[in-house]
């Protein structure tokens, strides 16, 4: 009788076994230890739920955020994706044996050095000749150009002759309701200083030109003149004036501009300021000097929404970014300074700003040789900065490893349609330098950043950054105020 009462017993041992192989509940397979891992995950689940909740609350002051229909069409029309053939270099020539010989092998041709190359035919696409350009005196031109941008094509303003605002940036006077785009005026003979020196032209000084639609652009003159005999003034024309920015003071009235200074050798590596009356001019050049104490090249200046004004700029030879409040009048600089992205090497910042989160967009340091650019953000201008990827979207690969072979400048925003801006950029012709083109494309801020944060337990609190290539693209219907 035992031995059958142990027969039962273990079978029933076996059933409660089978049974629980077949529960369709994984924690109850196999006890505590499934339970207890549900409820850490459920945990873990909860306290990000309420991490998002209280960031995102943060970043909105509390408030509902509504995206209305119209926005969102007019964004989509700005987000679409322009592929491009993938770049085919002519073959090379066959050399003769005794040049191989005598100057050794040649190195092999990539799509930037041809671009460069200023007898390839890359480089002949890249700057299309005169026949092609965009501007409201263009001569044969229909309507259905009207109004569309035309990236690397000759911009002319509205007397017929192109644009010269290279490395610029754009204020927009709020009480005219214009835009005045400032930048360098290139407009003279490249020439290099030295045998293997970088290509330049001498200081002719920073243009001006006047908008109110964006596309048609007004010129307003040289605001800011450089100086063809004082041999010791920061504007002497054998100088380097670059990457002027203006932002406009409420407290003393009056329209700031900050620039890069530097001498024939790029040894001065200082920043220039310059005031005026008026947005058109003439600006009054003050002084330079080196910010901080550091030496200071690529810049840009970013004025936050309570009217605190921040420098940007390289420093250290290029290796990092230091950034710094302004003094109130815009004139100086506080104290306060802080090393953001060190020893990345990257230059040519753009700064702006979208629902509390600042964003920046850089290049590498390849001289006039076009590079990746790369977006970051922060949750302070002061850092830290993190960075989120590359921003350029279609097109090929090669132009998006080359920000579609340009360099930016300035991001600018569109204040009818949230979370979308211009940026604006140069392609750099070194080999003519008054023929450098503006590309000009739509950014977009929203979706996944593309790269791992560097200090945020790998959660996306960034948007991502898309910079959308367009062979021809307009802005939509309404985009200074879309209801």
């Amino acid at each position: 009788m035992a031995r059958l009462f142990s027969e039962v017993n273990k079978g029933r041992v076996r059933m409660r076994r089978i049974r629980r192989k077949l529960s369709p509940f994984p924690f109850n397979n196999a006890g505590g230890r499934f339970s207890l891992s549900v409820a850490l995950w459920t945990c873990v689940f909860l306290i990000m739920f309420i991490y998002f909740f209280t960031y995102i609350t943060k970043r909105t002051n509390g408030r509902l955020i509504h995206v209305h229909p119209n926005h969102l069409s007019v964004a989509y029309e700005l987000e679409e994706i322009e592929e491009e053939p993938d770049f085919r270099l002519p073959s090379a020539h066959k050399r003769n044996p005794r040049a191989v010989k005598r100057r050794g092998p040649k190195k092999p041709s990539t799509a930037i050095s041809k671009f460069l190359d200023e007898s390839s035919e890359i480089h002949s696409m890249f700057f299309p000749d005169r026949s092609l350009t965009v501007g409201l005196k263009v001569e044969n031109s229909s309507s259905s150009s009207t109004g569309y941008f035309y990236p690397g094509q000759i911009w002319l303003d509205t007397d017929g002759n192109p644009i010269q605002a290279h490395g610029g940036g754009i204020f927009f006077d709020a009480r005219s309701e214009t835009y005045y785009w400032y930048g360098e005026n290139k407009d003279g003979a490249t020439y290099h200083a030295q045998h293997k020196g970088t290509a330049r032209v001498d200081i002719i000084g920073v243009g001006c030109y006047s908008s109110n639609d964006l596309w048609s652009w007004k010129n307003e003159g040289i605001v800011l003149r450089g100086k063809e005999r004082n041999m010791t003034h920061d504007l002497y024309k054998t100088n380097v004036v670059e990457r002027p920015k203006v932002i406009f003071n409420a407290k003393t009235n009056q329209y700031v501009m900050w620039m890069h200074i530097d001498d024939g050798n790029y040894n001065k590596a200082s920043v220039g300021v310059a005031i005026s009356n008026s947005p058109t001019g003439p600006f009054t050049y003050l002084y330079s000097m080196r910010p901080h104490g550091s030496d200071s090249r690529d810049m840009t200046l970013f004025k936050d929404d309570d009217g605190i004004a921040y420098l940007i700029y390289s420093s250290r030879e290029n290796i990092d970014f230091h950034v710094g409040p302004l003094t109130e009048d815009y004139l100086g600089l506080t104290g306060v300074m802080k090393r953001i992205l060190v020893r990345q090497h990257r230059e040519a910042p753009a700064v702006f700003k979208h629902r509390g989160t600042y964003y920046m967009i850089t290049s590498g340091c390849s001289g006039w040789a076009p590079n990746r650019a790369m977006a970051h953000a922060a949750a302070s201008v002061m850092g830290p900065w993190e960075n989120i990827g590359n921003p350029s979207v279609g097109g090929n690969r090669v132009l998006r490893l080359t920000t579609f072979f340009s360099q930016g400048t300035f991001v600018l925003p569109l204040p009818g349609i949230p979370g979308s801006f211009i940026f604006m950029a140069d392609r750099w012709n070194p080999s003519d330098l008054r023929d450098s083109r503006y590309v000009w494309l739509p950014l977009k801020v929203g979706g996944l950043a593309d790269e791992p944060m560097d200090y945020t337990f790998g959660f996306p609190l960034w948007s991502r950054v898309s910079i959308f290539w367009h062979k021809r693209w307009r802005l939509p219907e309404g985009w200074k105020n879309v209801n």
